[in-house]
């Protein structure tokens, strides 16, 4: 019999799955998976058409094939008998960095037309932890309801906002920061995260 400590050290060592859609940002994504690299974790692939459109306007060719090399294991958006499919699957955490307004309507009103969105779907009926990081503004009367359908049916709504008062001294600095604390809200240490210290 599989005594509680280890099933909660056979989920502590579950991958992440992460999910890039066509919302500005993939920077955030690389920089998620980077740290969660160094930090010893698995990170497991989806890619929207078009946000691998917008990762190599945005990252160029080297940072897609980082996203891509860095992966421990990639699926297609458009395969829906893929693993991510089942509630069955075993991950940490599903989080979708960035994450369209478009995904977040769907899995808001419970649509599954690919399989980033079946996968969420998944996450919710499964109790497990959704994490959406819209990346949008200004906010309009229909964004701000499907956010709130979705964070009622369990899901975490993380906007890919940037933090100044660590003084970033460029982009990759302030990515860092972001995805560093996202790693950290999903119960990772992460090593040179910089902290608030008051003033």
């Amino acid at each position: 019999m599989v005594k509680i400590r280890d099933l909660n050290k056979i989920k502590s060592q579950d991958p992440v799955l992460l999910a890039v859609t066509g919302a500005s940002g993939s920077i955030y994504s690389l920089k998620f998976m980077e740290v969660l690299k160094e930090a010893g974790r698995n990170v497991d692939l989806i890619v929207s058409e078009t946000g691998e459109q917008v990762a190599r306007l945005e990252l160029k060719d080297k940072g897609c094939d980082t996203l891509a090399r860095t992966a421990h294991n990639i699926y297609k958006a458009e395969d829906l008998t893929a693993p991510p499919a089942s509630g069955s699957g075993r991950w940490r955490a599903m989080v979708i960095l960035p994450c369209t307004m478009g995904t977040l309507a769907s899995i808001a009103h419970g649509l599954s037309r690919n399989l980033i969105q079946r996968a969420a779907d998944c996450f919710l009926k499964e109790r497990r932890t959704l994490i959406l990081a819209p990346r949008e503004t200004p906010l309009n009367r229909i964004h701000l309801q499907n956010m709130l359908l979705a964070e009622k049916a369990g899901a975490v709504i993380y906007p890919a906002m940037p933090s100044f008062y660590h003084q970033p001294g460029d982009i990759d600095e302030m990515a860092f920061f972001f995805a560093g604390r996202l790693a950290e809200f999903l119960g990772f240490r992460i090593k040179g995260l910089k902290r608030w210290k008051g003033i």
